[in-house]
């Protein structure tokens, strides 16, 4: 199957922090970056393979800073890595403040998203080609935390035969 570069997935939200979307210290809901964050690992997954996805596990969220009320969400999702019908994608979230000019990095995370058919089976999807160098270093690392993804779910597994 053909290979097809990291930006053919590249996907670009940008959300404004508001009242709704906060808690009592007027910083975002944890959930609701969540929920964004799940939304454009999809859409960056469904432009790769062209397919129906969905989420097969939320590997690893870092929360590194926090936006507020009036703050604007820049929000960027990548596929990765691939497997014959899963895709790794990369998202980061960046939080600007205009009245200060500040932005920072507030969270970062790591999905895996699988493409269906319209029974809902898995098909195949194409290869990645990372692009820029951080692109590479996290497709470099893919491997070793597909790895560790596999040995979790097949020690859970085991678990529930344990507990039966």
């Amino acid at each position: 199957m053909e290979k097809l570069s990291t930006n053919v997935s590249r996907t670009i939200q940008t959300k404004l922090v508001l009242p709704p979307d906060t808690n009592h210290l007027d910083t975002i809901f944890g959930g609701k970056v969540l929920s964004y964050i799940d939304e454009i690992a999809a859409i960056a997954a469904m432009k790769h393979s062209k397919e129906v996805v969905v989420t097969a596990s939320i590997d690893s969220v870092n929360f590194l800073s926090s936006a507020k009320v009036g703050d604007i969400l820049t929000l960027e999702g990548v596929v990765i890595y691939t497997g014959k019908t899963s895709m790794e994608v990369y998202v980061k979230v960046e939080c600007e403040n205009l009245e200060k000019g500040v932005k920072n990095l507030t969270t970062t995370s790591f999905l895996t998203m699988v493409a269906i058919d319209s029974q809902g089976k898995p098909v195949s999807v194409p290869g990645v080609i990372p692009e820029t160098t951080k692109e590479q270093e996290l497709f470099q690392q893919a491997k070793e935390r597909r790895k560790r993804r596999i040995q979790y779910t097949k020690s859970k597994k085991e678990d529930n035969i344990i507990q039966e």
